[in-house]
């Protein structure tokens, strides 16, 4: 810890280090937990006696901004810090940008620990507990192994080849992609994804059509960049092909596991979508977010493996199969987008992180990757059986379960008029998480229903909570 004390003169001693010690506590200097030094090594330090220090630290003490433990030292016990009011400053130049991204809505934006329900359905999150975390730290040591000559060097914007050489052999087995490692681009994550491919595509009032509902991030990301958005109404077979405006440059879908109601995209309506966008020269992202899933029919190959024309870019994520924390993402890119993707690439961020690409690679070469993906498919599968029991038993007469496929979530409509935001609030004060479908619309009218994601609550807790939902259900009448 770094300690920078001045003391000014000979008089006060005690008073002088009290009040500056005091000083870095409250204001945040000196972080909660943090170990002040012994008062031998501060004497030292400043050229002051012992006393003088440890009276300083008595005073702290008594003032319960300093905590002594035996054996082990002298803690910063600091106060809660007050919320720190906006400041308002007028004649600002950019006031007016930031105040668009004040009102910016983020309603997919994970609450803290605290803020979260003992049963909760949160939507993307898998249960950490399943994680092979033995594995990965064997992975992760022997990622320090790798490329000592290479130390302290930034590494390529593309991603390592032997991760792109990895990835491109997990996705042409499990969805079909046809891509070689020069055709794939690492990212953190797939947001990062979406935010590269707008840069290269868009210009302010450029139009870009996506899913309604939709993904709200992708939607936001693409606004932000100065794009016209527009929300495309979905069936039972996904986005309503003639309904994509002819001006649109990009078009954002997620056809294996439409987000958020459920549904896969058919085979005719895909061939008529990569029809449109041949047609009006737009660029479409398949988004392939969670559909390493699957518990019923036919795997479906990916769009990109039925597009002859290069126009269709795929984007995945290891978000949702391993844990959001390594943010890790790719894209498989049409060949005449590579070079300008890596420009951006390099300008924004460099390069993704090395050392857990190197991870990674050994994790998915290992085998470690689909050992987990069969473990965690079973464990959904009996979570999202258990879910659409329940519904059609114990909350049958309010919601009906939207079918779907793959992925860990699922969508309820209601069947009659629920007051859903009541409903959402009744449920938090019993501890139970729920989230509204509502949330994932934009230009088009809301479907009143439930969002619920199964990734982050056990089994044997998603009785009890949809019990306390009939409840609260039976009670609002």
């Amino acid at each position: 810890m770094e300690l920078h004390i001045v003391i000014e003169g000979r008089k006060d001693l005690t008073g002088q280090l009290y009040r500056q010690l005091s000083d870095a506590i409250r204001s945040g200097r000196l972080a909660a937990g943090q170990q002040l030094p012994p008062t031998r090594l501060l004497a030292e330090r400043l050229g002051l006696s012992r006393k003088t220090v440890a009276e300083a630290y008595g005073r702290l003490t008594l003032d319960k901004l300093v905590v002594g433990r035996v054996g082990a030292g002298s803690f910063v016990q600091a106060p809660a810090a007050p919320r720190a009011q906006r400041v308002e400053r007028s004649g600002l130049a950019s006031a007016d940008i930031v105040r668009k991204w004040d009102s910016m809505a983020t309603p997919l934006r994970h609450p803290l620990p605290e803020g979260r329900s003992r049963y909760e359905f949160i939507g993307g999150c898998a249960t950490p507990g399943h994680f092979p975390m033995d594995e990965w730290r064997r992975c992760l040591l022997y990622a320090l192994r790798q490329d000592p000559a290479l130390r302290g060097r930034y590494g390529e914007a593309e991603g390592l080849p032997v991760l792109r050489e990895a990835i491109a052999r997990h996705i042409a087995f499990a969805r079909g992609v046809v891509c070689t490692p020069a055709s794939l681009v690492v990212t953190n994550g797939a947001q990062q994804a979406l935010d590269l491919l707008g840069r290269v595509l868009l210009e302010p009032g450029c139009v870009v059509a996506v899913e309604d509902p939709g993904y709200p991030a992708a939607r936001g990301l693409f606004a932000s960049q100065g794009a016209q958005v527009v929300g495309v109404p979905v069936d039972g077979e996904g986005m309503l092909v003639d309904r994509i405006p002819d001006t649109a440059r990009l078009i954002y879908v997620t056809p294996a596991h439409q987000f958020p109601l459920g549904m896969p995209m058919s085979v005719a309506r895909r061939r008529a979508l990569l029809a449109r966008a041949r047609d009006i020269g737009a660029i479409i992202i398949e988004d392939d977010y969670d559909s390493e899933f699957r518990y019923e029919g036919r795997p479906t190959d990916s769009l990109q493996c039925m597009d002859s024309e290069g126009i269709v870019v795929f984007v995945g994520t290891f978000s949702k199969v391993m844990l959001p924390e390594l943010r890790l993402g790719y894209m498989v890119l049409p060949e005449p987008l590579v070079n300008a993707t890596l420009t951006v690439k390099h300008l924004t961020d460099w390069h993704t992180n090395t050392m857990n690409q190197h991870a990674l690679a050994k994790f998915i070469g290992d085998g470690y990757l689909q050992k987990h993906i069969r473990r965690c498919h079973d464990i959904y599968a009996t979570r999202r059986e258990r879910l659409q029991t329940l519904f059609a038993a114990l909350l049958a007469p309010w919601f009906e379960v939207v079918p779907s496929e793959a992925g860990f979530h699922l969508a309820a409509l209601c069947r009659k008029e629920v007051d859903i935001e009541l409903l959402l609030r009744l449920a938090r004060r019993t501890d139970v998480g729920l989230y509204s479908l509502a949330n994932f619309y934009a230009d088009q009218p809301p479907q009143q229903g439930l969002f619920l994601g199964y990734g982050a609550i056990d089994t044997l807790d998603i009785e009890p909570a949809l019990t306390r939902v009939r409840d609260i259900l039976v009670e609002m009448g």
